[in-house]
């Protein structure tokens, strides 16, 4: 204990008594409190004072409660991936629905202190407490799930979300009788405008007068009110529900109105077995164990990933009953144009406008990526405006 003792102090993180302390086989009190208790707690203290041989202590953290579909159900699917994959090799372990803000710093800081040498933190409010605690734990890799700064021990990563909102707007456009779907969105953050105007350009581009009607929550995961906006959208003729939030709410909602809906992150015909017109479903596993091995091997390096269609990272099917073949057989085409490179969601074919009409894009032209990272605008034909 000496040992562990002095390193600690050389590592300049104090609490030096604290951690050790938690090496022990019981959870620390402050975990308890978590509704998931990590899996097992780590033999070592910090990152770099396991054993030889031991296994690689990986974290996650999530924003939401783990449910059976929706953005947390997608990480986890990658986090058992990691643990299929590389087995023995490794320990997974996570903590469910922690708020972004303090208590994120609170929790991922444990994470580290109870010896894990790899942390993902998958939601953009996790950002800021993820570099502040990579500060203090330079042995440790932590990966920012849609974050978008990066240290030498922080990476981001990221899917190119909206290409598959644009193959649902497609869809969408096809499936539509009112010309009319209804939004449900959280933040207005770049990632989630990305999705609503690649959307209404993809509803829009085989029915052209289209529209998007919107209501934003403020809020990642509340499936009350989630279910509430969806009521007042297919209240004002939306056929077609799409979202950017957490839980399944606007699904049941979509298939108790007999309405469509697009599921989000998952399938979700287990909710909406009748309602569901498509799923933009987001794959996590290969990327996660891909890093993984990079740091078992000793290759783990700082960046920045952004991978969509091709990279296998987003993936749009699971059709409902309710779609033709014809459908399904254009989005998947569409699809395939997406992989090869084809087709781009932000291609101007005709000048891009906002829903003020401002010229956003000339004809022609094609929104770079540092364009589409700093989205502020929302497209001609979505009803509503930016929450101040």
């Amino acid at each position: 204990m000496k040992s562990v003792t002095s390193k600690i102090r050389s590592s300049g993180f104090g609490r030096a008594f604290i951690s050790a302390a938690r090496c022990t086989a019981q959870p620390s009190p402050s975990a308890l409190s978590r509704r998931h208790l990590l899996a097992t707690v780590a033999t070592a203290c910090l990152p770099g004072l396991a054993m030889a041989g031991d296994p690689l202590k990986i974290g996650f953290v999530y924003v939401a409660p783990l449910t059976d579909a929706g953005w947390v159900r997608q990480h986890e699917e990658g986090r058992k991936a990691v643990q299929a994959a590389l087995g023995n090799q490794v320990q997974t372990r996570y903590v469910e629905n922690v708020a972004e803000g303090p208590d994120a710093e609170r929790v991922i800081r444990e994470l580290a202190l109870q010896g894990c040498g790899l942390i993902f933190t998958p939601s953009f409010g996790y950002m800021e407490p993820t570099l502040r605690v990579a500060r203090d734990f330079p042995e440790v890799r932590f990966e920012s799930i849609t974050g978008l700064k990066t240290a030498p021990n922080v990476a981001t990563a990221n899917a190119r979300h909206y290409e598959g909102r644009y193959l649902a707007g497609v869809a969408a456009g096809r499936m539509s009788k009112t010309g009319t779907a209804g939004y449900v969105a959280g933040f207005p953050i770049p990632e989630v405008l990305q999705g609503i105007n690649a959307f209404t350009l993809g509803m829009r581009s085989v029915a052209p007068q289209a529209a998007v009607k919107l209501v934003w929550l403020q809020a990642w995961f509340d499936p009350p009110r989630e279910r509430d906006a969806a009521m007042t959208l297919m209240n004002q003729d939306a056929d077609v529900m799409v979202f950017h939030t957490g839980s399944a709410a606007v699904m049941a909602a979509a298939q108790e109105r007999g309405r469509l809906a697009i599921a989000y992150h998952s399938d979700m015909r287990k909710t909406a077995p009748d309602a569901q017109l498509l799923a933009v479903r987001h794959e996590w596993g290969d990327y996660y164990t891909q890093r993984a091995r990079a740091v078992l091997d000793g290759s783990w390096k700082s960046g920045n990933v952004w991978g969509g269609v091709r990279e296998g990272m987003v993936r749009v099917g699971d059709f409902g009953p309710r779609v033709p073949k014809a459908v399904q057989d254009e989005v998947q085409a569409r699809q395939q144009d997406i992989a090869a490179g084809r087709l781009h969601p932000f291609h101007a074919g005709k000048a891009l406008r906002d829903n003020t009409g401002r010229v956003v894009l000339e004809a022609g032209r094609t929104l770079a990526d540092p364009q589409i990272l700093a989205m502020d605008w929302l497209a001609e034909g979505v009803a509503g405006g930016l929450p101040r």
